[in-house]
């Protein structure tokens, strides 16, 4: 009977996506002139898993084109091929093909990409080319006594289950035809009675006789899918004694046939796409949740019993309140070891930059070292996935915009090979990522030229250094003299900014002119959950993120300056801070309308303080986020809601959103 794998293909898809990270980080590592055979190992292993992984499930397309890699592989590990840089290129090309097949497999669509059959062209003109290692005659005569055939008689006794795990013995028998002649000898197998018979369950064993100038290594590689659960003995025969000099037809030959197309069989195996995707925990963090459990099913027994007394003693509210203790308590820990299994090292993110920085810096003839930091540093996979398109606009920007070329830097007295930096560390309840490059810093006097174009500045106003630095967050600013893959558009800058303050997170920039850029974001930990601050303004409760509180003050009269009748500033020790009036921006009846009435809490707003004018502060608790664009409405200056203990909803304040609702810009500079 036939038997549905697309429940285990998920599985297949996952480990061939980390198969396919591996390859792409081995192969930017490769030395092309002294390849490590390790590495080469590694890159083969990857190819030969999902090669055999994408057979077992029916997708065709896939394992042919993956063969094509193998062969190469093969070819190169063996010493019968000598590295080429062409052959980086075309494998790395090959791993951006396989993702985009393995995509469309997952979103049940077709796979029409041209650079597919571009790419087996390639590979196969690769494979026919004379690129072999050089051997001498005597090499050639040792190589041709070494390569004797060699006769193997293999017993294979297929295990009960090998059908439910979705292998397939012929996928095995044919891939030792790939490296030999075959014969093949059904065994009559222990069959059981027919009633007791399990259309489900394989009872079958096979003789194979297998001639081949492989090892038994090699051998092997069939059936190392199914060596556990298998029972596989190998004998050698015998061996031909005659030297054979004559070259034999390549085995990549028939490798290199045109692609088949996907089969139809293939369609029932089809993957259904997974949109939550998934994250692999380790035991212990399950262990340590189901032990969290059961204090928390002893603590609610431990409740039970107090409830159903008749008679509540004052012994029994001690109890109560020692109960109620050790459940927060217990409820705290298992929140924070929840909270631990979405988290995920940030190396998931930064693996993506070295193919990025070697495609670009080649496509833009720079020099360019990449340097990763902290790879370590953990934070939640949904953070993870939304902050990857920011960094790799803001490094596509350093590489295009930052780094001079080669001979610019070496006029300048600089390396010719320009560096860019990605460091990640923890600060506080926030997770820092930067981006460093060792270019050229923004060119203050274009920017300011090309904003006064725009109309984005008049031409009168005196602007800082760091002012004129934040008009490329501007919306369609760009300093690029021509429009090209890289930038030019003036699309990017406002997204990426847009983008972080929608994590509740800021963007920082530092620039000095020949000395380099660094771009700082600062993003929560986690969108899940967050510690807030609890304020009231009329009858309403809000929620202030406490990462973004810098103080909370009361203001004399003396020390509050008004610039217009909708703005007010005070002045805090030797700055000037604008003030924000929320129950204005949200149309509430406040008890303080006036500054010297209420509480000023002073926050941060991507590093320049403003001030947010409260009736009262409350209490302080971490509460968990609800998004509302999702359940109702994106509401300007509110980032999201969450449920008090009583019951109340409360918005989420959303400080950026509302700085700009409010109609003050990003620096203080209108102070002065």
């Amino acid at each position: 009977m036939d038997i549905d794998l697309s429940q285990f293909s998920q599985v297949f898809f996952e480990e061939s996506i980390e198969g396919l990270a591996v390859m792409e980080a081995e192969l930017l590592n490769l030395n092309v002139d002294n390849p490590d055979s390790e590495s080469i190992n590694t890159i083969f292993r990857a190819a030969h898993s999902i090669k055999g992984g994408s057979g077992t499930f029916g997708f065709t397309a896939v394992a042919n084109f993956t063969h094509l890699l193998e062969t190469l592989l093969d070819e190169i590990r063996d010493g019968r091929r000598k590295m080429l840089p062409e052959h980086v290129d075309i494998l790395l090309h090959s791993v951006d093909v396989l993702r985009g097949m393995l995509d469309a497999l997952m979103a049940e669509s077709e796979y029409n990409d041209p650079k597919l059959q571009e790419l087996e062209r390639r590979l196969t003109q690769a494979l026919g080319s004379d690129h072999t290692v050089a051997e001498t005659p005597q090499e050639i005569v040792e190589a041709a006594n070494t390569q004797q055939k060699t006769t193997w008689k293999i017993h294979f006794v297929a295990g009960e289950h090998i059908m439910r795990c979705g292998n397939d013995p012929m996928l095995m028998f044919n891939e030792l035809r790939d490296i030999g002649e075959l014969k093949v000898t059904l065994c009559q197998g222990n069959l059981p009675p027919l009633d007791t018979y399990d259309p489900e369950a394989c009872y079958l064993s096979w003789d194979l006789e297998l001639q081949t100038e492989h090892p038994q290594e090699k051998i092997k590689e069939a059936f190392e899918w199914v060596e556990d659960e298998c029972q596989i003995s190998y004998q050698q025969l015998k061996q031909d004694t005659q030297p054979q000099l004559a070259v034999a037809p390549s085995p990549q030959l028939e490798a290199a046939k045109p692609l088949a197309a996907q089969s139809p069989a293939s369609s029932t195996a089809k993957a259904k796409s997974n949109e939550g995707g998934s994250i692999r925990v380790s035991t212990e963090k399950i262990d340590m949740l189901i032990n969290m459990v059961g204090e928390l099913v002893i603590t609610q027994a431990m409740l039970g019993q107090i409830g159903q007394q008749e008679e509540i003693s004052q012994e029994s509210i001690l109890m109560l309140q020692q109960g109620l203790e050790q459940l927060a308590s217990h409820t705290r820990d298992l929140q924070e070891s929840v909270m631990q299994i979405r988290m995920i090292p940030i190396s998931f993110a930064f693996n993506r930059f070295p193919r990025l920085v070697r495609d670009t810096s080649q496509q833009l003839g720079k020099k360019v070292e990449l340097i990763l930091k902290g790879e370590e540093t953990e934070l939640d996979k949904t953070v993870m996935e939304k902050i990857v398109d920011p960094m790799v606009h803001l490094v596509r920007n350093s590489l295009d915009h930052g780094l001079e070329s080669p001979a610019e830097r070496a006029a300048k007295g600089k390396p010719e090979t320009g560096s860019i930096t990605l460091n990640a560390y923890h600060q506080g309840g926030n997770i820092v990522i930067e981006i460093i490059d060792d270019g050229a810093g923004l060119n203050t006097e274009k920017i300011l030229r090309k904003a006064i174009e725009k109309g984005l500045v008049s031409p009168d106003e005196e602007l800082s250094d760091e002012a004129i630095h934040q008009l490329i967050f501007k919306p369609g600013f760009s300093t690029a003299d021509a429009v090209s893959d890289l930038s030019g558009r003036g699309v990017g800058m406002d997204v990426v900014k847009r983008n972080i303050h929608e994590l509740n997170g800021t963007i920082d920039l530092r620039s000095r002119k020949d000395e380099g850029s660094r771009f700082t974001i600062r993003l929560p930990l986690t969108l899940a959950i967050l510690d807030g601050q609890l304020v009231r303004i009329g009858e309403h409760i809000y929620v202030v993120p406490l990462v973004s509180i810098y103080e909370s003050l009361q203001v004399p009269a003396d020390r509050i300056n008004r610039l217009s009748d909708e703005h007010e500033l005070i002045r805090l020790r030797d700055e000037y801070v604008p003030v924000v009036k929320v129950y204005q921006e949200f149309g509430h009846q406040a008890e303080a309308r006036e500054i010297k009435d209420g509480l000023v809490m002073v926050v941060d707003n991507s590093n320049e303080k403003v001030g947010l004018l409260v009736d009262e502060l409350l209490a302080q608790q971490q509460v968990v986020i609800k998004n509302l664009e999702d359940n109702y409405t994106r509401i300007p200056g509110v980032s999201g809601a969450t449920i008090l203990g009583n019951g109340t909803v409360a918005l989420i304040i959303d400080v950026a959103g509302l700085v700009n609702l409010a109609g003050i810009g990003h620096s203080n500079e209108h102070a002065a």
